[in-house]
C-alpha cells in the first residue's frame, strides 16, 4: 500500500479528517481522535503504517514479523506494519477499519450524532 492508497482508504470512512504533522506524518481522526498514521519512524525510508487495535489483535499483532509496537503508541495497544510482507494490504484496510470503529466508538454520544455515526 502507498501513502496515496492509505489517505484515499482513510477517506472513505465515516467523517474522518486529516492533518500532516509530525515530520510529514498523514495523521487521520475520527472526532479529533487518531485512528490511523503513515510515516517514515523508524528505520529505512519507506512507509510505515499504525494504527490503533484491540488488546487481542495488539497481542497477536506484534508477535508477527514485520510488525511492531508503534513508536510513541504501543502503551496505547498501537501497532505499526514495517513490511509489506507483514501483511496484506486488505488485511491492514480491515485493521484500519476496525481502528477507525475503535477510536469512533470511545466519542460521545452526542459527537457520534452530531458527525453521522451509528451508535
Amino acid at each position: 500500500m502507498t501513502r496515496d492508497e492509505f489517505d484515499a482508504y482513510c477517506k472513505s470512512l465515516p467523517a474522518t479528517t486529516n492533518v500532516v504533522q509530525w515530520g510529514n506524518a498523514s495523521v487521520w481522526k475520527v472526532g479529533g481522535k487518531i485512528f490511523a498514521i503513515c510515516s517514515g519512524w523508524g528505520e529505512g525510508s519507506h512507509e510505515k503504517f499504525s494504527f490503533k487495535c484491540s488488546d487481542l489483535s495488539y497481542s497477536l499483532l506484534i508477535q508477527q514479523d514485520g510488525v511492531i509496537p508503534a513508536p510513541y503508541l504501543a502503551r496505547a495497544k498501537w501497532v505499526q506494519r514495517e513490511a509489506d510482507t507483514s501483511m496484506s494490504d486488505d488485511d491492514l484496510k480491515a485493521y484500519i477499519e476496525a481502528a477507525h470503529k475503535i477510536i469512533a466508538a470511545k466519542l460521545t454520544k452526542k459527537l457520534r450524532k452530531d458527525l453521522g455515526l451509528a451508535d
